[in-house]
């Protein structure tokens, strides 16, 4: 029996370019087992509908596509496009709220030689993102930014503390009221998200654990399981669904206890004993 779905769920965690901040977005459909029960009927090849965004109290209207829409393409998976007016009102806040980002790229863009291009990527301490999450409204989202100085406050925040404990605080709802961690206004945001996106994968797992299978408590009806970030989020930062996968306490524990190797290729851990396990389950990695 799976939990009752709330109102704000994670969509999405697009990085910042400039496709985003003048005129719209791809959103991939995988894993999003939220997103695809909140929307209903999934919009058919070529179809479009009208959605509301809201973003720092405002509201904007933009449409949603399925664009696979030609054979030509040749897409295996559906796909999703959110679009906005070019350098309409919603592109004009996003470059307002992202603008180290929108400066770097612009910069670049009427620099560089005529006929290039290539996609701009910004350095890693320029890097940005835009949230998306649903709403109790059909059809209607939020969106929220993390900004560059949001992950350097983040990254101050953590340093020195220990993943566990910083994993803890990403899988349950609690205050930690001695020390503080992660409760200023920049980063109560970034441990909302991290939390979302493991609440999702959770969704996508009904609460079994990628190493073993088991769903712990589910006799007793109960949810009891982590989400667990392979490449250590205190030195990587990296809360992307790529980076986590969902475990049972037991592994979690002793992933912890013995920091073995995750061999992305394989989909297995490496113990210090030899001992190799694979992966039970996987749809995402």
């Amino acid at each position: 029996m799976r939990p009752i779905i709330t109102s704000e769920n994670y969509v999405y965690k697009k990085e910042v370019d400039w496709s985003l901040l003048t005129e719209g977005l791809t959103l991939p459909f995988d894993n999003q087992v939220v997103f695809g029960q909140i929307m209903g009927r999934f919009l058919q090849r070529g179809e479009s509908k009208d959605i509301t965004l809201y973003l720092g109290g405002k509201i904007y209207k933009a449409k949603i596509t399925n664009v696979n829409f030609s054979p030509k393409f040749n897409r295996k998976k559906d796909t999703l496009q959110i679009r906005y007016n070019k350098n309409g009102d919603l592109a004009k806040a996003l470059q307002g709220c992202f603008l180290r980002s929108y400066n770097f790229i612009k910069n670049i863009r009427e620099t560089r030689i005529t006929g290039d291009k290539k996609m701009i990527k910004l350095p890693e301490e320029y890097k940005e993102y835009l949230v998306i999450y649903t709403t109790e409204y059909d059809d209607s989202y939020v969106l929220e930014t993390i900004a560059a100085d949001d992950m350097t406050s983040l990254k101050h925040a953590i340093f020195g503390k220990q993943e566990r404990m910083i994993e803890t605080l990403f899988n349950y709802d609690f205050e930690d009221l001695s020390a503080g961690i992660l409760e200023t206004e920049r980063t109560v945001k970034i441990r909302k998200l991290n939390k979302k996106i493991g609440d999702n994968l959770k969704l996508l797992y009904n609460y079994h654990c990628q190493i073993c299978g088991e769903s712990i408590g589910e006799e007793y009806d109960s949810h009891i399981v982590e989400a667990h970030h392979i490449d250590y989020f205190v030195t990587s930062l990296n809360n992307d669904s790529i980076n986590q996968m969902i475990v049972c306490p037991n592994h979690h524990s002793i992933i912890h206890d013995t920091n073995p190797i995750f061999d992305r290729r394989q989909l297995q851990y490496i113990y210090i004993n030899g001992l190799e396990q694979k992966l039970v389950l996987n749809q995402h990695l």
